[in-house]
């Protein structure tokens, strides 16, 4: 039964076809119109940080490793530092289909080409949440890229989206908070960017069954009643809503997917304006269940108490307000009394999809 109600709502959402664009994100159309931003503020910045990077080698490490780590312990920094090569690659993608310059396209080469080559999946969702820019770089630039570099492109996506879902299809560790966000976010992105629409559909099949038992009546998700931090909803819901925004990119709406309580991401993003307008205020931290929080804050992280300040949500209402116009308002009322601007691949995906 369970089967059948699944097939009927990927025939609802237009997923019937045996294979679906191979896209995460960045579809033909918006690529071709991201030229149209170059003079845009973010297109600037993002073509004077690509300049910056476009002669220096990648760095890659086949394991990188942050999760519950401190400042100076393990391999953290290193990793810390390896990690930028992802965002990196996507200035060098970006930068690309801004100017058209080859440049920018060998450099994407270099840096997808040497990471997908030397990583081994770890299959950590807090370690691995930041290989979506490697996957947005792989969307802008697929199609100009050697046949060696997508083979090899293809081969770290596949095992991203089946090691992840074989994963979620028992209980992996932490599967009831923001490590299952962060899954269902790769899971995700890498299923869409292959277009195996079999794929796709168990990644839905895992973000519906999170949305039913982390987001729960009230419209916030367990996460902030283990953590009592806002901190942690956003970096609960802002992975979902990445999913939610590659489903979009592909006619289907899960962002406003409701559970049996009549709650779903949107909702949280409706539990969190008050928040976001000042008429609600937290301090974060105070009771929060998990030691290695306390932890983090003896070790000078002040970042992790506190009251929660307003700008920390640029990025999750970026991300909602392109899930739904209706979360335009409350982001540019964010933007104007913050100064803060959302990360620069979400401004331009906007500019190129409005152009």
């Amino acid at each position: 039964m369970k089967a059948c109600l699944t097939a009927m709502v990927f025939c609802l959402f237009g997923m019937a076809q045996a294979h679906a664009e191979d896209y995460a994100l960045f579809d033909p159309l918006v690529v071709s119109r991201l030229a149209s931003a170059r003079s845009s503020e973010a297109g600037a910045a993002t073509i004077a940080a690509a300049e910056l990077a476009v002669g220096r080698a990648p760095g890659p490490l086949a394991v990188v490793h942050t999760e519950g780590t401190l400042p100076g312990h393990g391999i953290r920094d290193v990793s810390l530092v390896a990690r930028r090569d992802l965002s990196t690659t996507l200035d060098f993608a970006l930068a690309y289909r801004l100017t058209g310059e080859r440049k920018y396209l060998d450099a994407a080469d270099r840096f997808l080409k040497a990471w997908a080559e030397t990583y081994v999946v770890s299959r950590n969702p807090i370690d691995e949440t930041n290989f979506d820019a490697m996957i947005f770089a792989y969307d802008l630039t697929e199609p100009d890229l050697p046949d060696a570099t997508r083979q090899a492109m293809d081969s770290f996506l596949r095992s991203l989206a089946t090691g992840y879902l074989d994963d979620m299809d028992g209980a992996p560790k932490h599967f009831y908070t923001n490590w299952q966000s962060h899954r269902i976010k790769i899971a995700a992105l890498a299923a869409f960017q292959l277009g195996d629409s079999r794929l796709i559909e168990r990644a839905f099949e895992d973000y519906q069954k999170h949305v039913a038992t982390n987001v729960l009546a009230d419209g916030t998700v367990f996460d902030f009643y283990e953590r009592d931090a806002i901190h942690y909803v956003l970096y609960n819901v802002d992975p979902m809503m990445v999913a939610a925004l590659a489903a979009q990119a592909h006619g289907q709406d899960w962002f406003n997917w409701m559970n049996a309580s009549g709650t779903g991401v949107s909702s949280v993003i409706d539990w969190l304006k008050p928040y976001i307008s000042g008429t609600r205020t937290h301090q974060e931290f105070v009771h929060s269940r998990i030691s290695f929080d306390a932890e983090r804050l003896a070790a000078g992280q002040i970042e992790y108490s506190g009251p929660w300040r307003p700008e920390r949500a640029v990025n999750t209402l970026a991300l909602a307000s392109l899930l739904d116009d209706r979360n335009l308002a409350t982001l540019d009322a964010l933007l104007a009394t913050t100064g803060r601007r959302p990360q620069t691949w979400m401004t331009l995906y906007r500019l190129a999809r409005t152009s």
